[in-house]
C-alpha cells in the first residue's frame, strides 16, 4: 500500500482516484469544491484535505488532474500548494494537459525541493478513466518513472515513458493534433453520406472495416447520427488543448494547417452554444451548413 494524494476530482480525476483506492492504496483527495471531495470519500473511503498542501502532507506520491496551467500552478505552488508539504524523495505526477512552459517551470520548482516530477497526460476520456483503460504518456527521469509506473497502471491500459521531462506533454499534443483531423474527417464523411441520401450507419459498417476505420468512427458515429453530443471530452477543453498545440508549433516551427483550421471550426461550435458538447459536435456544425 502506498500513501497517495489526488488533486482534482473532475470527470477524469474522480474515477482515477477511485481506482487507486480500490487497489488498496491510502488516498487523500483535494478538490476546489470541498463537497465533491467529501462525496468521493463517502464513495471510496480515504480522507480529504482542505488544501493541496494538507492533502499532500506525508504522501509518497501526489497525482494532479486539474483544468489548465493556472489551475496546476495553484495546486503546486505557494503556502497552500502541494510542494509546500511534500517530502524530499516523493513524486509529483501531473495528469493535466498543460503547456510545455508550465511543465518546465514546475519541474524546476519540484527539483529544487528534491521532489521528482513526472508529466503524464492521459487519453481515453471519461469512459477510459471510469474503466481504468487510459493511455498515459510520460516524461521524466527513468528512475522516477520506473517507481511510479505500477501505481499509474492502476487506471491505465497503456503507460509509457516517452523521454525526459516535457515529453509526455509533447506527446499529448500529438494526440490532440491527430484527433482533430480524425473527427473532422469522420464528420465530413457522415455529412457527405447524408447529402448523398445514404444510410450513415450502413456506410460506417462497411468503411470501418477498411483503412478508414478508427476509434472515433467505432465509438462516435452512432451518437453523431443521433444528434447526441454529451459523450466525453468537451469542445471548450479541446480548444484549450489545440491552443497549446498551435502555440508550441509557433515555437518549434511545425506546420499545423489542418489543426489550425479545425480549431476555427470548434470556435464555430462554441458560437452555436456547444462549448460543453463533445468534440464530435463538428458534425453538428456541418449539418447546420457550417453556420455560426
Amino acid at each position: 500500500m502506498t500513501k497517495l494524494a489526488f488533486l482534482g476530482l473532475g470527470v477524469m480525476g474522480y474515477p482515477m482516484a477511485g481506482h487507486l483506492a480500490k487497489a488498496g492504496h491510502s488516498v487523500t483527495v483535494y478538490n476546489r469544491t470541498t463537497a465533491k471531495a467529501q462525496a468521493w470519500v463517502d464513495d471510496h473511503g480515504g480522507s480529504l484535505g482542505e488544501t493541496p498542501a494538507e492533502a499532500a502532507r506525508g504522501a509518497e506520491a501526489v497525482m494532479a488532474c486539474v483544468g489548465n496551467d493556472d489551475d496546476l500552478r495553484s495546486v503546486c505552488l505557494g503556502p497552500d500548494g502541494a510542494f509546500a508539504t511534500m517530502s524530499e524523495g516523493s513524486t509529483f505526477v501531473d495528469h493535466t494537459t498543460v503547456s510545455a512552459a508550465v511543465t518546465a517551470e514546475l519541474h524546476a520548482a519540484a527539483k529544487a525541493k528534491g521532489i521528482a516530477f513526472v508529466d503524464a497526460p492521459v487519453s481515453g476520456g471519461q469512459a477510459g478513466a471510469e474503466g481504468g483503460q487510459l493511455s498515459i504518456m510520460c516524461g521524466g527521469a527513468q528512475a522516477d518513472y520506473d517507481w511510479i509506473e505500477p501505481v499509474i497502471n492502476t487506471y491505465a491500459k497503456l503507460c509509457r515513458r516517452i523521454g525526459e521531462s516535457g515529453a509526455g506533454q509533447m506527446t499529448k499534443m500529438c494526440n490532440q493534433i491527430a484527433i482533430a483531423g480524425l473527427v473532422q474527417g469522420l464528420s465530413e464523411a457522415l455529412h457527405f453520406a447524408s447529402k448523398a441520401g445514404l444510410d450513415g450507419a450502413s456506410v460506417v459498417e462497411v468503411i470501418s472495416q477498411g483503412a478508414a476505420g478508427s476509434w472515433q468512427m467505432s465509438n462516435r458515429y452512432q451518437t453523431m447520427l443521433d444528434d447526441h453530443f454529451d459523450h466525453g471530452f468537451a469542445v471548450d477543453w479541446m480548444r484549450k488543448d489545440l491552443a497549446i498545440c498551435l502555440s508550441t508549433a509557433e515555437e518549434n516551427g511545425a506546420s499545423l494547417p489542418i489543426t489550425a483550421l479545425v480549431d476555427q471550426f470548434y470556435k464555430d461550435v462554441q458560437k452555436m452554444g456547444g462549448g460543453r458538447w463533445d468534440t464530435s459536435a463538428l458534425f453538428k456544425r456541418l449539418q447546420n451548413d457550417g453556420t455560426k
